[in-house]
């Protein structure tokens, strides 16, 4: 087979690409060219030249049988039209598509890289003739490589805590606006904030109005300052959630204050019952110590005063947010320990998380039913009320809301605890796609003849040395019509292979997802530990396993 890469240069032998044996006409001129054809090109590798067809005594020892491999026939242009004879030409900007999983390997030229056989449901489907290593164009995952495995720690306005799924949109890189990075965690607010600062400051300002009315209209700053200092409050308690989370190594996202309360986006699972049960219960712990600070503090002061209403005001919040925190029951921290004392008992952490779930959600129709009853009945320290009017809707209204918040967040916490359970089969060995190296100037028809020949569904350029460089893109290919192949190279539809791209081999469930989050990319150069290539990994290949292994029942 002629190695030359295909670039139509003359052969050494004289033949100028044309086989022993095989006659040589001119071709045929276009039907409806007025213009004389110009001479032909040979096919990259033994691709056949224009003219008759191969005779049975065409005995070239270097050529594969005629029916190995479907080859693009040759192009007739123009003088004025046909590429350099040096240089293959490069595809235009509008042929070639965005960036898409491929994949990659390493062997020697035209054999197939020492990666997996194609195994059903590990990824596309192989080709299944011709010269084609792909199909049509797929959808590239946005974001990260796949779904994210987060812990989160809500706490709601009254109090909350647990795990919740990755957010699907976020306002800017951190979802609000950012306050600052207290141990290294940024902290955003939330646009949603600032409409419960305003509900906090005209509910806590009518109050003032009954309780110092000689401040008149400055009662409202008054008020805004308690919105913003009991939100500090909550910010406290979540940065209890971190430093614990930060202590015991996992990784903090960042610290969100939102709607209802705070959210601490915590990475990863914790690897004990007792450092679950710690990591929870800190929260509420701090809580109840401001509650005490802000006690000793109404002390000191004044009783009827601003300083006196406001500490009063500040520690009954703590208060409520510490108890309601602790109910026990997903996604508030009460229901986290509970978990935990669970996972200890049985020994399985899923165990934990479907009892705390469904107490979760057993106590998210208690509040709907019983905190409308107990306001009305004056049993959490209000006077007793007739039912109807605005106060029973808005007692119905937040007991929706609270209940609508922990029902979720307990149906959120089941979906996590399925996703860890099922990530140990995503498994980077598993899901690697079998690669062939091509060198840089190797033209693209030809890339795919030998990636079809070694039943490989990637390709790999690689240096002089057979070190890897890049990986071509499956969505390039796509783009590049099937005529002009033969004269584009695939180095021009290639991505260069970061440090961040090459993964192991061995990795796999959370360790996996973490290594493709930290460098985005649709394809990674798959290693063994020898540092030997075994082929490429498709992100998009991930995200369809992911899901599937989302689909199957627990």
């Amino acid at each position: 087979m002629d190695e030359s890469g295909g670039s139509g240069r003359p052969r050494s032998d004289g033949t100028d690409g044309r086989r022993p044996g095989a006659g040589h006409v001119n071709p045929p001129r276009p039907v409806d060219s007025a213009e004389p054809a110009g001479p032909t090109r040979s096919e990259p590798d033994g691709a056949a030249h224009p003219g008759p067809e191969a005779t049975p005594d065409d005995t070239n020892p270097e050529r594969p049988p005629a029916d190995a491999t479907a080859r693009p026939e040759a192009r007739e242009e123009t003088p004025g039209q046909e590429p350099a004879e040096d240089t293959p030409q490069p595809p235009r900007e509008d042929e070639s598509g965005p960036a898409d999983p491929a994949t990659t390997g390493s062997a020697e030229s035209g054999s197939a890289a020492p990666g997996p056989n194609p195994q059903p449901g590990d990824g596309p489907e192989s080709p299944r003739s011709g010269d084609r290593l792909v199909k049509a164009p797929r959808t590239e995952p946005t974001g990260d490589a796949a779904p994210r495995s987060t812990d989160t720690h809500p706490e709601f306005a009254h109090a909350s805590h647990g795990p919740a799924p990755k957010p699907k949109a976020q306002k800017g890189p951190g979802g609000g606006l950012l306050m600052g990075r207290p141990f290294g965690v940024p902290v955003y607010v939330a646009p949603s904030w600032f409409l419960v600062a305003a509900l906090i400051t005209w509910v806590f300002g009518g109050q003032l109005d009954r309780v110092l009315p000689e401040l008149g209209g400055a009662r409202y700053l008054v008020s805004l300052f308690f919105a913003v200092a009991f939100y500090a409050s909550v910010l406290v308690h979540e940065l209890a959630h971190t430093v614990a989370a930060l202590r015991f190594k996992l990784p903090v996202r960042r610290i969100q204050l939102q709607f209802f309360g705070g959210v601490s986006e915590i990475e990863k699972e914790s690897e004990t019952p007792g450092r679950e049960f710690i990591l929870a219960f800190v929260g509420p712990l701090l809580s109840l110590v401001l509650a005490g600070v802000f006690y000793a503090g109404m002390r000191v002061v004044e009783p009827g005063t601003v300083p006196g209403v406001l500490l009063a005001g500040l520690m009954i919040s703590n208060l409520i947010v510490a108890a309601f925190n602790l109910l026990p029951g997903l996604p508030l921290d009460g229901g986290r320990m509970l978990r935990a004392v669970v996972w200890k008992i049985t020994g399985k952490p899923m165990s934990g998380t479907v009892a705390a779930a469904w107490v979760g959600r057993a106590l998210a129709i208690s509040v709907l039913i019983g905190l409308p009853i107990l306001n009305q009945s004056g049993a959490l320290g209000g006077d007793a009320q007739d039912i109807g009017g605005m106060d029973t809707v808005t007692d119905a209204l937040l007991a929706a809301i609270l209940a609508a918040i922990i029902w979720t967040g307990a149906g959120n916490s089941l979906r996590m605890a399925r996703l860890r359970e099922h990530l140990p089969e995503l498994r980077a060995r598993a899901l690697t796609r079998r690669a062939v190296p091509v060198e840089t100037d190797t033209p693209l028809s030809e890339a795919l003849r030998r990636a079809n020949a070694a039943g490989a569904r990637a390709l790999v350029v690689v240096d002089a040395d057979g070190d890897p460089m890049a990986v071509v893109r499956e969505a390039a290919i796509v783009g590049v019509p099937e005529h002009r192949r033969p004269w584009v190279t695939v180095s021009g539809l290639a991505q260069d292979i970061t440090e961040g791209m090459r993964v192991s081999a061995e990795l796999a469930g959370e360790e996996l997802l973490d290594t493709l989050r930290a460098t985005p990319a649709t394809e990674y150069l798959v290693v063994e530990d020898s540092g030997e290539i075994y082929g490429v990994l498709s992100a998009a290949d991930v995200e369809r396993a992911f899901v599937k292994a989302m689909a199957r029942p627990s």
